[in-house]
């Protein structure tokens, strides 16, 4: 059969017969052979790879989003590169050059925090850039998850459960995401316990257990903690006190790291923030600009989910 033919089986496209498609397809594997990618990108002005900036070197938060991405690009043929630029602008720089030079089709950048922008300067980029949980330029597309909305699952769930006197242990109240979920927590559980404001560290939530149970008055009988690591410590100095998880006081987390979360005993309910999904609408959205597709720039609050594990017990229905 002609060149065109074949190419046309290959890629999935023109108007032939199944029975000859799949014989090309067949063939082609049966003799290793691999389209070029190369003159694949020169005809079509594209190489089908994106770049994926963070300053996240941990990968707690990037990580779940790069699963997110690939996912979403793995079946348009897209590649992933990712580069780790830390909190070095020199250095954010040199991968922002380097990925430019292999004329990556678009950009997307993603941090440890959804207030703060990546040390590099990412505005008038000749490729689409798109932003997941970092903070992005105003005429840009950005992603992150609804804190409001995760808190608010937590707390009413606190409540279903009969819980009166929650108190919530968070981290530093200059993350527009703890105060995001102390307005949630306050328009549920009003102002009668102090919000409780430290350091993202187990360290602190037992620092903050102290803290409460130093206090006059009646005793939480609910802790809404601001992220996992706080809660587990929470769990630990409960302990060490003899009240009784979950039978004296419920707990809640925020973040649903796993690594955590399903080794706390006991295992930690929590909100999670779908990440993965995140990274999933990140990823289709820069492949629809690379497209020539116009998308409206702006937030994307994306809902968070409360994953239910035993810190809390009952039923909240009961």
């Amino acid at each position: 059969m002609s060149i065109s033919t074949a190419s046309k089986a290959l890629n999935n496209t023109g108007r032939m017969g199944d029975e000859t498609r799949e014989r090309v397809k067949r063939a082609a594997a049966e003799i290793g052979f691999r389209p070029n990618a190369l003159a694949k990108g020169l005809l079509s002005n594209r190489t089908f790879t994106i770049g994926l900036l963070t300053n996240d070197t941990y990968g707690r938060f990037t990580l779940p989003v790069m699963a997110g991405i690939t996912e979403a690009l793995v079946d348009h043929g897209v590649s992933v590169f990712l580069c780790t630029i830390e909190d070095d602008p020199a250095l954010g720089k040199v991968h922002v050059d380097a990925l430019l030079d292999k004329h990556v089709d678009g950009i997307i950048a993603s941090g440890k925090r959804i207030d703060r922008r990546l040390p590099v300067d990412l505005s008038n980029l000749p490729v689409p850039v798109v932003y997941a949980f970092t903070e992005g330029t105003p005429e840009s597309v950005t992603f992150c998850a609804d804190d409001f909305q995760g808190a608010t699952l937590a707390v009413e769930w606190l409540q279903g459960l009969g819980r009166r006197r929650i108190a919530h242990v968070t981290g530093p109240d200059s993350f527009v995401s703890v105060r995001e979920r102390v307005r949630a927590y306050r328009d549920l559980a009003g102002d009668d316990l102090p919000v409780l404001y430290g350091m993202w560290s187990e360290a602190w939530g037992h620092q903050a257990v102290a803290q409460l149970w130093s206090m006059p008055g009646p005793r939480p009988d609910a802790i809404f903690c601001g992220n996992d690591q706080i809660a587990r410590a929470v769990i630990d100095a409960l302990r060490e006190r003899g009240v009784r998880v979950p039978e004296d006081v419920s707990v809640v987390g925020f973040d649903n790291w796993e690594i955590v979360a399903a080794q706390t005993r006991p295992p930690l309910t929590t909100v999670d923030m779908n990440l993965k999904a995140l990274g999933r609408e990140a990823g289709l959205t820069v492949l629809a600009l690379a497209e020539g597709r116009s998308i409206e720039p702006g937030i994307r609050t994306l809902p968070c989910e409360l994953i239910v594990r035993q810190s809390c017990g009952g039923n909240p229905d009961r």
